[in-house]
């Protein structure tokens, strides 16, 4: 999609809809690592956004450093998603029939962001990923958006990101009222195929 602030893949709906899932990937990886995930859903009246991140990783890109220097990476990214949906959601596509899905630092950025943007959408979908920092998330969110539909996924056998780090913040966040579900797949720091069909029947749950 042209005169966006980030490249990006476009791949459009079968069913003309206003509907958008806006997928976020991680470090190292890129739009194109995504491109499988859309035929997966097999959503037809769904619009499909990926997105590459600002930063050079490699032959990929990154949404922030490595720790302990995330937060203005983390501050930068967040600000360009800003422009990129206030752009999307201007006339192209609704926000309340539209998702965000992340996978490890994009995870981190659905989190991080979504919670914070001022349009509250259909759902949103962080896979094994972390939060920076879930008691400053609580203290800055959109309140709006803690009645939206949130899942978190995780695997237990994670050897990046720990799961038990992102199963206490998860829990830390419903237990300050935020409506979000967990769940966890025997997995490394991977999508699995089992976790991606409960993904799309989560989806078709939320449109019907």
């Amino acid at each position: 999609m042209k005169n966006l602030e980030l490249d990006n893949i476009f791949i459009p709906s079968k069913i003309p809809s206003k509907k958008l899932m806006i997928i976020l990937h991680g470090r190292g990886d890129s739009s194109e690592g995504f491109t499988s995930l859309p035929p997966f859903l097999d959503i037809d009246e769904m619009n499909y956004l990926l997105l590459d991140a600002p930063f050079e990783y490699y032959t990929g890109f990154s949404w922030y450093p490595l720790p302990p220097d995330q937060l203005p990476g983390i501050e930068y990214s967040s600000n360009v998603l800003t422009k990129v949906l206030d752009e999307l959601f201007e006339e192209k596509f609704n926000a309340n029939e539209s998702f965000l899905f992340g996978f490890s630092q994009g995870s981190l950025l659905t989190f991080e962001f979504g919670a914070r943007y001022s349009k509250v959408l259909a759902g949103y979908i962080a896979v094994s990923g972390y939060i920076y920092n879930e008691h400053k998330l609580l203290e800055d969110m959109n309140q709006d958006v803690k009645n939206s539909n949130w899942l978190c996924t995780h695997g237990i056998y994670d050897d990046v990101l720990p799961f038990e780090t992102s199963k206490e913040q998860v829990r830390v966040l419903k237990d300050a009222g935020f409506d979000i579900e967990f769940k966890s797949y025997e997995k490394d720091h991977s999508i699995d195929r089992n976790e991606l069909v409960m993904i799309s029947e989560w989806m078709r749950n939320i449109l019907e």
